[in-house]
C-alpha cells in the first residue's frame, strides 16, 4: 500500500503562487505515476498534472505554462508549483498514485484546499 500526505494549500490572491507537496510512503517501488487532481464545488474532478516514473509529464490545457510538476526521489515527494493563479483554480487539490500494471489512480491523499481570491 501507498500512503500519500499533501501539504501547501491555502489562500492566495490572483496572480500569486503556491507550491503543493505530496509525500509518499509505503510501497514506493510500486508507483508508476503520480498525479495531482482538483475538484471545485459543483464540478467534476480533473487531472491537473502527472509525472511518471520515467519522468514523462502531463498537464491539463487549463494549467499549461502556469503549473509545474516535479519530484524529489530522495524525499519520495512530488510537488506542484502553481504560478499566475486564477480564481478558477480554486479547488480541493489531491495527489494520487497509479501502480504499475494499472491504468487508474488508486491511492489518494486527503486533499488540500487552494483558494484564489480576485
Amino acid at each position: 500500500q501507498v500512503q500519500l500526505v499533501e501539504s501547501g494549500g491555502g489562500l492566495v490572491q490572483a496572480g500569486g503562487s503556491l507550491r503543493l507537496s505530496c509525500a509518499a510512503s509505503g510501497s514506493i517501488f510500486s508507483i508508476a505515476a503520480m498525479g495531482w487532481y482538483r475538484q471545485a464545488p459543483g464540478k467534476q474532478r480533473e487531472l491537473v498534472a502527472s509525472i511518471t516514473a520515467g519522468g514523462s509529464r502531463y498537464y491539463a490545457d487549463s494549467v499549461k505554462g502556469r503549473f509545474t510538476i516535479s519530484r524529489d526521489n530522495a524525499k519520495n515527494t512530488v510537488y506542484l508549483q502553481m504560478n499566475s493563479l486564477k480564481p478558477e483554480d480554486t479547488a480541493v487539490y489531491s495527489c494520487a498514485s497509479r501502480p504499475f500494471g494499472r491504468s487508474v489512480y488508486d491511492n489518494w491523499g486527503q486533499g488540500t484546499q487552494v483558494t484564489v481570491s480576485s
